[in-house]
């Protein structure tokens, strides 16, 4: 099929506006068993489905280099030959507050699990987790408005992934 005619085919095609592959080229160690196995929980549900359009790219499904370079946060989209087809780059300045929040989170809750915590204080930090992560993915639907077209469970899994990149920033 020429590349035309996928580029159309693409477009008429919602399934294939998503992301097939997720690469984070520079993600660091993570401290704990449990932060590993979150961001290894984020990729398998963003890939296990996901809704995510480049407005103004033909094609897809695509591949994501996600990494953060110089303070800023890079989306490195490919298309199913790997081959690249846009950069995006977002100012991690307006992410530094959740960031950080997300993960004390994180260790409260890993404290709390390890140190045999009460059911309900867990409750209350997955609520406070959750309610991290949805502002995040809002703060990220809202930057990538006009470039990206994104659910809100792939932005909330993206923001994830954004926080795992890195410990601290």
């Amino acid at each position: 099929m020429p590349d035309r005619a996928k580029a159309q085919a693409a477009a008429e095609d919602p399934a294939l506006r998503r992301l097939a592959r997720i690469i984070l080229p520079d993600a660091a160690p993570l401290p704990s068993a449990y932060a590993d196995a979150d961001r290894r929980q984020a990729v398998e549900d963003l890939l296990a489905g996901n809704f995510f359009d480049p407005l103004g790219v033909p094609g897809g499904p695509f591949a994501l280099y996600l990494s953060v370079r110089e303070g800023r946060l890079v989306f490195d989209l490919r298309d199913p030959e790997d081959a690249p087809v846009r950069a995006l780059v977002l100012a991690l300045g307006p992410f530094r507050r959740l960031i950080k929040d997300y993960h004390l989170i994180v260790e409260s809750h890993e404290r709390a699990v390890d140190g045999g915590g009460y059911e309900a204080s867990i409750q209350a930090i997955d609520m406070g987790r959750r309610g991290l992560h949805n502002e995040g993915a809002e703060l990220l639907s809202e930057r990538l408005a006009g470039r990206v077209g994104l659910d809100f469970e792939t932005a909330r899994r993206l923001f994830t992934l954004i926080c795992a990149l890195h410990q601290r920033i």
